[in-house]
Formats: C-alpha cells, structure tokens, sequence
C-alpha cells in the first residue's frame, strides 16, 4: 500500500496538462479582479519547471511574481469659474453698471466666484450683523434677550434700519463686525464707518463665507444660531421676495437684499444674498450690484445674474 504523500504526487495525465495550462497562463499574466495584471508565475527551487513552449514570455514591464498597476481614468475637473464666467458674459449689463457673483453647490462643495471688486453691501450686511451679535452671545454664554430678538426679526424680515442701527451699537459698530468677520472668515470685509453701516464694502466670495456660516455645518455659529438665522431669512416681507430667488425656479429659498440710493451719484446699489433649492439640489448665491440708474433695473440685473450663476452648475 502506498504512502498518503506518494498519493498526493501522483497526478492523472489529465491533471497534469490542466497544471501546465494553468501555469502558462500565469506566466504571460492574467488580468485579475478589478483591472489589476499580475504576472504570477515564478520559477522555484525544487518545483517542476514550465517549457518555454508551453510558457511564452510576457511583454508586460513589471517583473515576474510583481503587480503592474492600472491607473483608474478619471474624468477632469470641471472648470466652474470658467463656466460662471461664460454664463455672466450672457447677462446684459446696463452701461456704467458693474455685477459681480459667487455660487457654492452645498452638495458637491464645488463654487465658483465672478469678479473681485468691493461693492456697499447696503442691508445685505444686516444677516453680518445678526451673525455678529449671534457669535457675541454665544462667547458670553447668553442667549439674545427679547428686544434683541425683535430687533433681529424687524432686521431681517422687514428689513427695518432702525432696528439695525440698535443692533449696529450692540456689536459695537465697524469693530465688532470686523471681529466676527475675522473668525468668519471674511477677508475682504470692511465695517462701514460710524453709523454707516450700509457702506460696508464687501465682495461676492466674502458674501459666499457668510453664507456658509449660516447654512453650513462648519461654522463659528451654533447650530441653534444657525436654525435662527435661516429661519429669518425664509420669512422675508413679501415685497422683498426678490433676487436670488429668481433662481429658484419655484424652489424653495431663504434670502435677504439690500438696495441704496447713492447721494453722491444718484444710482443705486442693489444686492441679493441667500440659499435657492433647484431641482432637490441647494445653492448658495451671492449677487452683488451698483451703478443702475433705478432700483428696478438694479433687481433685473441681480435676478439675471444669479440665474446665471446656479446655470454654471446645471450639469450637476
């Protein structure tokens, strides 16, 4: 009776060609699971050789017994700006006019920004200013008191300035906005000085950092903050329900503007800053303007221009 080890050595001849088939085929490298070659057939000391007739030679540069890797393909990036821009390049702007826009898609976390000059923020400022007074309070460890919140709601709902002045004072004016600003975020952002709070200058990308703080989940505000902040901009006065929510689409929206007359030249700043839902999918929008001869024709411009803007992202 033979040995359980000389069982194990004899092979069928049926066996033994489907080993050497197996082998030749490691030889010149198969391609494994998920895109991989691997050549993987290995002389050893003592194991039975392969021929070279049964075993052609492999053209591939790793070595034997080595991985050659396949470098997935991927798709390349999508160039929003240059997408915002050709989109902004369709937005007819009137003749001394200037508009400037950022857009932020909150799924993908992909923005894009147009133009970099400062412009007034006129009552835009007004959500900075809630920000501000917001992050002061949580520093304290207090919550708003209840002209605080009346003020706030007056601020932003109706967009009433005397309510901001009081509040204006409560930061403590250009200082305390700039301060929050910092920790904000916003490095292109001036307090307006004295009591002119609406000759904050600001730029669209520092408009595009505010508006993450308020709606996004990496903020300096709380979340209880944020859910405030929010829910005074989704009740703006219906005659305010202009801007960025013409991007919308009858989506859902949560906005604040600002507009100016301004007494040095007699046009007008006109402003819109705020969250739009397309299509399931939310967009943060800032649309900055000056120089239109109407308030009119300055929220044409800022409508147009922040349809334009989320059109940068249509392809999703």
């Amino acid at each position: 009776m033979r040995s359980s080890r000389t069982r194990r050595r004899a092979r069928p001849p049926r066996h033994r060609a489907l080993l050497r088939t197996a082998l030749a085929v490691a030889a010149v490298g198969g391609i494994a699971a998920g895109g991989t070659v691997c050549v993987a057939a290995r002389a050893r000391s003592g194991a039975a050789a392969v021929s070279s007739a049964a075993a052609p030679s492999a053209t591939s540069s790793a070595g034997a017994g080595e991985e050659a890797s396949v470098e997935p393909v991927t798709e390349p990036a999508v160039d929003r700006d240059a997408l915002l821009s050709a989109a902004m390049a369709r937005v007819a702007v009137p003749s001394g006019a200037k508009v400037s826009a950022a857009v932020l898609a909150v799924g993908s976390g992909e923005s894009a920004g147009y133009g970099d000059a400062a412009f007034d923020t006129a009552s835009i400022v007004k959500v900075d200013i809630l920000a501000a007074l917001l992050l002061q309070a949580q520093d304290a460890g207090r919550r708003l008191t209840a002209t605080e919140k009346a003020y706030a709601a007056q601020m932003i709902e109706n967009s009433d300035n005397a309510s901001a002045t009081a509040l204006w004072h409560t930061i403590g004016r250009a200082a305390g906005l700039d301060a929050a600003n910092e920790r904000f975020g916003l490095a292109g952002t001036v307090g307006g000085e004295g009591e002119l709070w609406g000759l904050t200058q600001t730029t669209a990308v520092d408009q595009l950092a505010l508006l993450k703080q308020v709606f996004g989940a990496e903020s300096e505000l709380s979340a209880a903050s944020r859910a405030y902040v929010r829910g005074l901009m989704g009740a703006v006065r219906a005659d305010q329900r202009w801007g960025v929510s013409a991007a919308a689409a009858g989506g859902s929206w949560a906005l604040k503007n600002g507009w100016l007359p301004r007494s040095t030249t007699g046009l007008w700043d006109v402003n819109s800053i705020g969250r739009v839902s397309v299509d399931g999918t939310d967009y943060l929008v800032a649309v900055l303007s000056n120089g239109t001869v109407s308030r009119e024709r300055g929220i044409s411009l800022v409508e147009a221009a922040a349809r334009a803007a989320v059109s940068a992202f249509g392809d999703g």
